[in-house]
This record gives structure tokens, sequence and C-alpha cells, in this order.
């Protein structure tokens, strides 16, 4: 059994609920641009396209989606509206990138890549932190040793609310003081977590501004020092966005994108919000899988993104 029994019935009715805005959302513009037409036809399509950009799906994902139902009707020649919820959900999949989720807890054991090193990156207020936490929870729960690093030593409260997790999750924290170099926070976890036979190791890093020049710096010297110490770490590269935030989050991971090399996503606090969209214009528009999403504040509310489950349950009355 995976890190995250994400097939559960209770996980997806928790996916469910946590994305019940969203579909509210999607469903209720979906009814009104298809009401009174029994067959997709110009205006439907026009009417499809305000939903999707409206629901934050992004201008360039939506267009794609639009094309893609449009070669659909030229090649069956008719489609009716009561189909067009299936092809939605088969065209948006179809976008979505894969993230081999099936193989995460092979994935993170060899011993070429132990301990497996995650870096994770985002500015200040996405869940950064509690993103952190929840994954070194479900780590774990599967019978991983996991060290965390507090290199974001610009702000006591980062350090601080690491700490907390630590002691609450039960896994280890190698910290220093505020404004202590955090290449040197991340030198002295990876070789307190090699010594120790650490399974996984999770850095945290500065959340400032995706808009700042030295920020590219500092994640390069990070890296560098990493590799002095496991080869080739970090093993994963990840970002974490408030979807909330809808187009921003966008922006925020192209920026994002430009300072280091992502390797993956986790899209936070999708629970409070109707703008889910963004998850699959993010995905498309970047091309780097979302690995895990945030649909609640507790410890089980992490789920990994398995993209089939996700567009189900969008779609699901």
């Amino acid at each position: 059994m995976g890190i995250f029994n994400f097939l559960s019935k209770d996980k997806q009715e928790n996916l469910d609920k946590g994305l019940s805005k969203t579909k509210e959302n999607v469903f209720d513009k979906i009814a009104r641009a298809i009401a009174g037409k029994s067959k997709v036809d110009e205006d439907v399509l026009d009417n499809l396209e305000e939903v999707l950009v409206t629901s934050d799906v992004g201008v360039e994902t939506t267009l794609k989606v639009i094309q893609r139902i449009e070669n659909r009707i030229a090649r069956d020649k008719y489609v009716n509206t009561g189909e067009l919820t299936n092809i939605l959900r088969e065209e948006i999949a179809a976008l979505l990138q894969d993230n081999n989720v099936e193989e995460l807890e092979d994935f993170i054991t060899p011993k070429d890549k132990k301990p497996y090193v995650m870096m994770v990156v985002g500015v200040n207020g996405v869940g950064k932190t509690t993103t952190i936490g929840k994954l070194a929870y479900h780590f774990k729960k599967a019978g991983k040793k996991v060290y965390l690093g507090a290199a974001d030593t610009f702000r006591a409260a980062a350090v601080e609310q690491l700490s907390i997790w630590s002691n609450r999750v039960g896994v280890d924290i190698v910290k220093q003081k505020m404004g202590a170099d955090p290449a040197s926070v991340a030198f002295d976890t990876l070789s307190s977590a090699v010594a120790n036979d650490a399974d996984v190791v999770i850095i945290d890093t500065a959340g400032r501004l995706h808009n700042k020049v030295n920020l590219m710096n500092e994640l390069t010297k990070i890296k560098n020092v990493m590799k002095k110490v496991v080869p080739n770490a970090p093993h994963e590269v990840l970002l974490v966005l408030d979807g909330s935030t809808g187009q921003n989050a966008y922006n925020q991971a192209k920026e994002f994108s430009k300072t280091t090399e992502i390797t993956a996503l986790a899209i936070t606090k999708l629970d409070g919000t109707a703008k889910g969209g963004v998850v699959i214009g993010i995905s498309d528009q970047l091309q780097i899988p979302v690995k895990y999403i945030g649909v609640g504040e507790g410890l089980e509310d992490l789920h990994i993104f398995r993209k089939k489950e996700f567009v189900d349950s969008l779609f699901r009355m």
C-alpha cells in the first residue's frame, strides 16, 4: 500500500468535500452554459470558454480544451450536451501531467537515493511549512525516518513553526540561530540524516517574494552544498502554491520556474476556494506535475494528486 491511501472511501469523500466549492462553481456555470441546448454548438462553446476562464483554468489551457472539443465534434459530427461533461473529463485529464504517484513509496527508498532529499520553496503564507509537516507525518506513518531542515532562517516564526510540526509529528529537526546561513543549515541537516540512516530529508527555504533577485543565488547555493553530502541532491524541488489565489498562483509558479528547476507542485487551500481550476492550468502550462493537493487543515487532508480521481471528483454530482 502506498504512503497516501488516496483511493480509500474516506479519502475520496474527503477530496469531494474539499473540492465542493470549485465543483459547485463549475457545475452551476456549465448548467447555465448549456441551458435550453440539445447539442454542443458555437454558442455552447463560447459559453463554456467563459466558464473555464472564470474558473481560473487560464486562457491558454481553456483554448486547448475548446479546440479538443471542436475536434471531437468535427470527428463525431454530432455531440449532444448530455455528453459534454464526460468529454470535459477526458480532455482535461489528458492535459494534466502525470506524476508517477503509483510508485511513490518505492521511489523514495532506493539505496542511491537514501536519504531522499526534498527542497521546498514558495512565498510566505501559501502553507509551505504546514505542507512540510503533513508530508513528514505521512512519511513517518509509512515507517520512514524523517529529518526536517529549518533553512528559512530569516524569520524566527518560520523556524518556530517547523519546530512545532517536528514535535507534533515526532521527527527530528536541525536548526540554527536566526539569520544563520541557510546553506549551512541544509549541510548540517543532510550530514545528520546520513549519519543516522534517515530515509527522507525535507528542507524548508526562505519564503521571500518570488521576484527577489537574490533568491536564485540562495537556492543555487543550498543545492550546491547539498550535493557535497548527498550526490544529486535535491532529488525533488517542490513548489508550494496557494490555490485560493487563482491566477496569482500560476504567476508565482511561472516566476519560480525561472529561478530554480521545479520538479513537482503542491497546491494548498483548495477546500476554501472556488478557484480549483487553477490546478489544471498550472500543470498544463508549466508542464510540471502536481504531486500533492491540500483540502483542509487536518493531517489527513494532504492528498497525493491523481489526475483521474481529481477530475472525477471535480465533475461528480
